[in-house]
């Protein structure tokens, strides 16, 4: 790989199904389970920090249906939750970023503890907040408030800024072919949003700023839907949607339709494709999170897919969930970027993967989707164990 991830470790606590988790991630990534386990609550929390910056903690959590369904419940009594990155800046600086949330008895919710260190603490910018109120810090703190994150405010401070910057530049992905085949209003173009809602305005925006981005997306397009020979952003009054050139039977040369008349297979390959591959000069996601990139794609297109998966990322860290065993199935996948999940007694469990399962991918005596097929690409249980044994740390010094 070409860059280090950015996202180096994660650690939840009571976030949705998952009671303890505390796992590193790679610049490319494989959470692996069947459906039900928990992988997109992995995702969501990821999802969760984003949100909470770029737009207010209140909205994060409304959006998910309240604090009641953020939290996971433990012999049914509410439970506070807490999440830690750790990260590596693009200029090479270390540091992690924590906080937890808890419910207040008046039915409210109020940021308990809220830490952020860059380069360790006594070397580089730090704070540390409690319940609303400044700890200790490296910079004189604006006034904040326990209901919203401190960070939003510190970001205001240049010592903060790249922490605050790197988390909101985060792309969380579950296209949704409906709303890429209606036309929609002009938008931002330099981030692909979660469902798709602007890929019209992202696709004019890389013919504008980076076209071999766009050549690279039909590329790539074409490999997994060959009917399709190309696509280019098209104003339809204020609005604007996407137009295809289609190989039609009998037809010397391509046909066009628009968005609207093409398949939710063709859009959802396109999503993906422009989700991995839209970093660019003129902006690029620190990370990319997409749910199961493989749904409605044939299973012969499994191999090109992996092949944008590996090339995105090159030059952002790329998440990914999966149940595929056509997608998995390729003898280089590090063991190392697996992620095994399941789920026991509604709790959700994330670990690497055991031993066994790591020594044959190493010798390439079967793939990974090979044992996923045979149901032995299980988590290390001793990991597990160490899990569920102490509760996780969300605010200690990082580890080696």
């Amino acid at each position: 790989m070409s860059h280090s991830a950015f996202i180096r470790r994660v650690v939840l606590r009571n976030y949705k199904s998952i009671g303890q988790c505390d796992v590193r991630l790679q610049p490319l990534t494989y959470l692996v389970g069947q459906n039900g386990a928990g992988k997109s609550n992995f995702l969501d929390a990821l999802h969760f920090v984003r949100d909470a910056l770029s737009g207010s903690l209140d909205n994060a959590i409304n959006e998910r249906g309240g604090l009641h369904e953020v939290r996971r419940r433990s012999s049914g009594h509410p439970t506070h939750f807490g999440i830690r990155l750790e990260f590596q800046l693009k200029d090479g600086r270390v540091g992690w970023y924590a906080f937890d949330i808890g419910a207040l008895a008046s039915g409210g919710y109020e940021v308990q503890h809220e830490h952020c260190t860059i380069d360790g603490k006594g070397k580089g910018p730090y704070f540390r907040i409690e319940k609303g109120r400044v700890a200790e810090s490296s910079e004189t703190f604006p006034a904040i408030t326990a209901d919203r994150l401190a960070l939003v405010a510190a970001s205001g401070f240049a010592a903060f800024r790249p922490v605050f910057d790197a988390l909101t530049a985060m792309g969380f992905y579950n296209l949704n072919p409906k709303l890429m085949r209606e036309l929609q209003k002009p938008q931002d173009g330099r981030l692909l949003k979660p469902v798709g809602e602007n890929i019209a305005s992202v696709i004019g925006h890389l013919e504008r700023v980076a076209p071999e981005r766009v050549r690279a997306i039909q590329e790539y397009l074409r490999t997994v839907a060959p009917m399709v020979h190309g696509m280019e952003r098209k104003a339809i009054g204020p609005m604007e949607t996407l137009e295809f050139r289609q190989e039609v039977a009998g037809a010397k040369n391509p046909w066009k339709f628009l968005a609207q008349n093409m398949s939710d297979g063709t859009l959802r390959a396109l999503g993906v494709l422009t989700a991995l591959l839209q970093s660019n000069i003129d902006y690029a996601p620190t990370l990319i999170g997409i749910e199961e990139p493989e749904t409605a794609l044939h299973p012969a297109a499994s191999a090109a897919l992996r092949e944008v998966l590996v090339q995105a990322s090159q030059h952002t860290q790329v998440l990914t969930t999966s149940h595929s065993p056509d997608l998995l199935d390729d003898p280089d996948i590090d063991p190392d970027a697996i992620l095994a999940v399941v789920s026991e007694g509604g709790d959700t469990k994330i670990a690497p993967l055991d031993d066994a399962s790591r020594a044959m991918l190493r010798q390439h005596l079967f793939s990974a989707g090979e044992l996923l097929r045979m149901n032995q690409l299980a988590p290390d249980r001793a990991v597990l164990e160490r899990q569920s044994e102490s509760q996780a740390d969300l605010f200690g010094e990082p580890r080696s």
